[in-house]
């Protein structure tokens, strides 16, 4: 019997914050605050709470200056990527899931994802990006089938629609500051005779549990 030859699956050419700094030649951070500052548009697909963007929408930002994609890393890029092709439109990009998302569709958490991963009980990744792997809906599905493992459809129908969790906050997050707590009106000077020194005596106390330093002054 002949060998059956798998074919493998075609992905879009997608880039995270690592790919992006790799393809300029610049630090991971410069790509993060070109984030930032705007100069990197949003990304065209959030999976698993990270961002990535189209290779044309990576390209648009690139300059005759400082920033510029050169032609070997370019290159070199598309070579890490065999199947892989040009997107124009996020509209037209396939569904592609991160762990999170796998574990929508599977009824699983990302840890249960994670440790089939490891184990290579589930199929490999399809991209791996910035350090995290990404799968099409269509491997993840498949691979299920094969496996018979139960999916959520209600989870592959909202994924299909689009939803998906927003991005993961970069950064600490700032507080406002909390506000004081309302000051409590000083307590009033009182006079006290000798007759009062009992009366004297749990004013006094009384002040100074408040926090209040007393200043005793005798009257002439």
């Amino acid at each position: 019997m002949g060998k059956v030859l798998m074919s493998q699956p075609r992905v879009p050419y997608l880039l995270g914050h690592a790919e992006i700094a790799s393809l300029f030649a610049v630090e991971r951070q410069t790509s993060q605050k070109w984030r930032t500052e705007g100069t990197l548009p949003e990304p065209d697909l959030v999976a698993s709470g990270n961002p990535y963007w189209l290779l044309t929408t990576v390209l648009q930002i690139s300059s005759d200056g400082d920033r510029r994609a050169g032609q070997q890393r370019l290159a070199a890029y598309r070579a890490g990527i065999p199947e892989g092709y040009e997107v124009q439109d996020r509209e037209h990009l396939p569904v592609i899931l991160g762990i999170q998302e796998v574990g929508r569709v599977l009824g699983k958490d990302t840890q249960a994802v994670s440790r089939w991963r490891n184990r290579r009980r589930i199929a490999e990744a399809d991209l791996m990006l910035s350090g995290s792997p990404l799968w099409l809906l269509e491997t993840i599905l498949a691979d299920a089938e094969q496996r018979q493992r139960t999916i959520v459809p209600a989870a592959v129908e909202d994924l299909r629609a689009g939803q998906r969790a927003p991005q993961k906050p970069r950064g600490r997050r700032h507080s406002p500051p909390a506000a004081p707590p309302p000051q409590e009106p000083l307590p009033a000077a009182r006079a006290f005779s000798a007759a009062d020194q009992t009366a004297a005596t749990e004013f006094l106390a009384s002040v100074l549990a408040q926090g209040h330093s007393v200043v005793i002054k005798p009257q002439r």
